[in-house]
């Protein structure tokens, strides 16, 4: 099988940033040992030496000579110097050797200490301290001298205390070898642990984002319901969960979608059939019967109007939810809207024996589309007729709620479950009281009531209880009252 190289994956990636991180890191190192490291040591033993003299200088001005020569001896042997105080009387030396050599005074540390004593004498006491770099017995040497007491009224330094200090600079070749042998293995194991760790990091990241990849492809080849594995890390879990929601989403979606299909295919064919049937009898049975055939017609007239009121509500919803549907906003009388729709429903209080009970205490002035308002105030009643139980007795009402004004249609049916109040605005939700559609009306009612109230931006709501009715209601914001 050919191995192909994907080199935007993240296991390329994460070994290539890995690797380079650790490529740099090595070269930092090695620059720092070949470059740096005779520069560094140098200038470490210097800044070194000039801290042991400004110690020796304090301590000469506050100890006897006795804890003086002991700082000197201590510091000789602590920093590997090789430390002198020199007594000058008019011009001529006596040495108080303090070394770590021992008394031992080599010719060219001599020769050091005289150069070093004429450059100060000759600088009339500009220069105090003197140091440089040079090669006294045999190796490379960092020198210094500094004035601990000065004689004479002139401050000419003849009959002065003079502190000198040699700090060897030894060689550091066989160091630095060391160190290269070192870093030989240090780079050869860090690139190695570079290696492993970024293959190993790598796969622990894709891991969990190649599960998540499988189930969308299963969600795409539509199995709904996955449920998405994250992994070891919060941003993946996010997307798992939300992937996750978004497929049970889908899934009921699908479900309503089937569910809606099915329905739709059912109030089709009963209307269909029912004109079909009916037809069928004018011509066989009816037609030469005017009473039987005026039946039989108004059956058929009555169906297709119910058929079309299926297909104009079924237009409605998919406008409404496709945003093709704007609001016109204006300002109106929503208690005298409230009060033509009962009107209309009165000849059913002769007729059927309802009892619609309107609570209207003002002329109430909102802004909305009124024609839609009105729809939707129908759609509540039209609801609460079908659903208002042996009673038959509908309560709508209009109250002011601080700047709003709240409509409520109260029916005294058998109420709606708990689990069923978040789902009776969809489109042919069945409850799970098993509740039969009656055959009025298209079942699309309070999904097109739900969609023009959120158009307006409305408050909207269901309070119900098992065996006690329900109210539906919505809020609008109040202009005035009257």
């Amino acid at each position: 099988m050919k191995l192909r190289l994907d080199k935007n994956s993240i296991i390329f990636k994460t070994f290539m940033y890995f690797t380079l991180f650790a490529g740099f890191l090595m070269i930092l190192l090695w620059s720092l040992q070949v470059l740096f490291l005779n520069n560094f040591y140098g200038i470490m033993k210097t800044q070194q030496t000039k801290m042991v003299a400004e110690e020796l200088q304090t301590s000469f001005q506050h100890n006897d000579e006795t804890e003086f020569n002991n700082d000197v001896t201590d510091l000789s042997r602590s920093y590997d110097l090789n430390i002198y105080v020199v007594y000058y009387s008019g011009g001529s030396p006596l040495y108080l050797t303090h070394s770590a050599m021992g008394d031992k005074v080599t010719q060219e540390y001599v020769k050091a200490i005289d150069a070093m004593y004429g450059q100060i004498v000759d600088s009339g006491g500009e220069n105090a301290q003197i140091s440089r770099v040079g090669r006294e017995d045999g190796s490379k040497v960092f020198a210094y001298a500094a004035v601990l007491r000065e004689g004479g009224s002139d401050s000419d330094y003849r009959d002065a205390t003079v502190l000198y200090i040699f700090s060897p600079l030894r060689p550091v070749t066989s160091t630095s070898k060391i160190m290269t042998t070192i870093l030989i293995y240090v780079t050869i194991i860090s690139l190695i642990l570079a290696f492993f760790l970024s293959l190993y990091l790598a796969t622990r990241i894709t891991r969990p984002i190649r599960k998540i990849t499988a189930s969308a492809e299963r969600l795409a080849n539509g199995e709904y319901g996955v449920v998405f594995k994250g992994g070891h890390y919060t941003e993946i879990n996010n997307l798992a969960d939300t992937l996750t929601s978004a497929s049970i989403e889908l899934e009921k979606s699908d479900m309503i979608q089937k569910d809606l299909i099915a329905n739709v295919s059912h109030d089709l064919r009963t209307p269909l059939t029912m004109i079909r049937s009916y037809a069928e009898m004018i011509r066989d049975i009816s037609g030469d019967n005017p009473e039987k055939r005026e039946q039989h017609l108004q059956v058929i007239i009555d169906e297709s109007k119910r058929l079309n009121d299926l297909v104009d509500d079924l237009l409605t919803v998919s406008r409404l939810q496709s945003g093709k549907i704007s609001v016109e906003m204006s300002t109106f009388n929503i208690s005298a809207a409230v009060r033509s729709i009962v009107d209309t429903y009165r000849v059913l209080e002769v007729d059927q024996g309802y009892h619609f009970d309107l609570n209207c205490p003002a002329e109430f002035y909102v802004d909305g589309d009124e024609e839609k308002i009105k729809q939707v105030i129908s759609n509540l009643v039209t609801n609460a007729k079908k659903f208002c139980g042996e009673s038959r007795e509908i309560n709508i009402s209009l109250q002011r709620k601080g700047r709003a004004v709240r409509v409520s249609v109260q029916d005294h049916g058998p109420g709606i479950a708990p689990e069923d109040l978040d789902h009776i605005w969809e489109r042919y939700y069945r409850s799970s009281s098993n509740t039969v559609r009656t055959s009025e009306g298209s079942g699309l009612g309070l999904s097109i009531v739900k969609e023009i109230l959120t158009l307006h931006k409305a408050d909207f709501g269901v309070d119900s209880a098992l065996g006690q009715g329900s109210v539906f209601w919505f809020e609008l914001e109040l202009v005035r009252t009257e």
